[in-house]
């Protein structure tokens, strides 16, 4: 009897020790599970929640915290290693990638949706068609005063950004090749809520802002949002002393219509299939792309289906 015990003892302990893991309690991080933080630009702060709020009810393991931050706040945090994905309007420098290269790190770009800079006007503003000559000039310094829009009205123009930082306006320093100088009557606050806010009480005001933060009409923060301003239309780039003007809406960012269109990215450092790897190819899946579509932007990895209507201004 005592030899049987001895022998199912060894057993036993032969079992545990061959069984044992010594990460046993700690969780494996996997493309649906795990704890991240991600950066994103402030101005996709609303298509960020939906699809994180989506993601995370389908994989209750999957825990990612967004810093919403401006544009180059993102990318330094980026750079310094504080996140490993982020979410933005423009793909990484050449200086950028060879700072990655010589760490032997090859971040991945994934094109996720088109957006678009949407110009917004105070409610009393009754110039809201607005030549793309116009806008270039605003921005060049060749237009400063509503009168050489509106022959009828005098009044100073003033230009406020989001950020000093953000995407906004780099993408209008880059549009328009303005070696990084604005004009003295352009100015920046700290968020879009805040551009929104000086537009609506400022007559004689043109707010710049990315369009997710108006472009879902189901949005509560979108509806009350455009019940406080005016959305200016712009005529195209192509023929911009035409009499066709468009607003930064789906359709017309879809067939390029719309002069200010944006490219939205999602770039991963990761070098293994964890969390921010399966977050992207779920963002960029079938189901991440209809909340694109929802948001009132275009798909990058989905077709879409335009159908043609009568434009009313």
């Amino acid at each position: 009897m005592k030899t049987i015990i001895k022998l199912f003892l060894l057993v036993l302990v032969v079992t545990t020790a061959c069984t044992y893991n010594p990460r046993a309690g700690l969780e494996e991080e996997t493309s649906t599970r795990g704890k991240i933080r991600i950066g994103v630009d402030e101005s996709y702060t609303l298509l960020a929640d939906a699809e994180l709020a989506v993601f995370q009810s389908m994989y209750e393991n999957a825990h990612i915290t967004p810093l919403y931050k401006p544009e180059i706040d993102v990318i330094n945090d980026f750079l310094n290693d504080s996140v490993r994905l982020i979410i933005l309007s423009r793909k990484l420098t050449d200086e950028e990638n060879a700072y990655f290269e010589s760490r032997k790190i090859f971040p991945k770009t994934v094109t996720i949706a088109y957006d678009a800079v949407a110009f917004i006007l105070n409610k009393n503003n009754k110039d809201s068609l607005l030549r793309y000559t116009d806008i270039k000039g605003i921005f060049e310094g060749t237009v400063s005063n509503w009168r050489q829009i509106n022959p009828a009205r005098n009044a100073p123009i003033k230009v406020v950004f989001d950020n000093n930082k953000s995407s906004t306006v780099r993408y209008i320093v880059e549009k328009f090749k303005l070696n990084n100088k604005l004009p003295s009557y352009c100015y920046a606050v700290e968020k879009n809520e805040e551009v929104i806010n000086y537009v609506e009480k400022h007559t004689n005001a043109i707010g710049v802002i990315g369009v997710t933060w108006i472009s879902d009409r189901d949005d509560s923060v979108a509806k009350g949002f455009l019940k406080r301003i005016r959305v200016a239309a712009i005529s195209s780039q192509d023929n911009p002393d035409g009499n066709d003007f468009y607003r930064p809406y789906q359709g017309f960012i879809a067939d390029k219509s719309y002069p200010f269109i944006r490219e939205v990215y999602i770039i991963n450092r990761e070098s293994f299939t964890g969390l921010g790897t399966g977050f992207t190819q779920w963002v960029a899946s079938d189901q991440g792309q209809r909340i694109v579509l929802k948001m009132g932007l275009v798909p990058a990895t989905m077709p879409i289906r335009l159908i043609k209507t009568k434009k009313s201004f």
